[in-house]
């Protein structure tokens, strides 16, 4: 091999060595681009979890509140039934009382 053959391949290098550069260039660059991308379903996927269990803890409360009335609602219907009750009690008792008397 003579140096006119070497300066041609060393020259060929050169030029592969630069594309090479480019390239990596490149890849390095869309990589960067993956990592900001993988950092950001990162976090993504931890707000997710954090919305998860605040809805299911808004459900609960939802349910609460939802059950508010009709409980409310079955408290009173239990509170004039005993009255009613008692008021019947009473005036037999006081019918009692008076036949007796």
């Amino acid at each position: 091999m003579d140096d006119k053959e070497v300066l041609v391949q060393l020259t060929s290098h050169e030029h592969e060595i630069k594309s090479l550069k480019h390239r990596m260039d490149d890849v390095e660059k869309k990589q960067d681009s993956i990592n900001a991308l993988t950092n950001s379903v990162n976090e993504l996927a931890i707000n997710m979890k954090y919305m998860l269990e605040e809805q299911k803890e808004q459900g609960t409360r939802l349910s609460a509140l939802e059950k508010e009335p009709a409980d409310t609602a079955k408290f009173y219907k239990r509170t004039l039934i005993t009255a009613i009750i008692t008021t019947v009690i009473g005036a037999i008792v006081g019918a009692l009382i008076a036949l007796l008397a």
